[in-house]
């Protein structure tokens, strides 16, 4: 049995930053998500209602890029290079 040259790899024929682009909409829906259930959880005005639903999103956004995606997505023993 002989090795076939036809054999599709995803990671040589598929765009990479489209992996990204999935990434950064699964992380805004998550966020706004969180930041909707935290915001609606308090009983204040409309203004400082917007302030907490921002500020819920933009640390969601941080804590994942800065913190998990940094830190342990960025480990050698997740890489997959040989």
């Amino acid at each position: 049995m002989g090795a076939h040259d036809n054999i599709h790899i995803p990671k040589e024929s598929f765009p990479n930053w489209i992996w990204y682009a999935i990434e950064a909409v699964i992380v805004i829906i998550i966020s706004f998500t969180i930041a909707y259930q935290v915001a609606d959880s308090f009983e204040v005005t409309p203004e400082i209602g917007n302030w907490i639903l921002t500020g819920t999103f933009g640390v969601c956004f941080l804590v994942w890029y800065m913190g998990i995606r940094h830190l342990i997505l960025k480990k050698k023993i997740l890489r997959n290079k040989y």
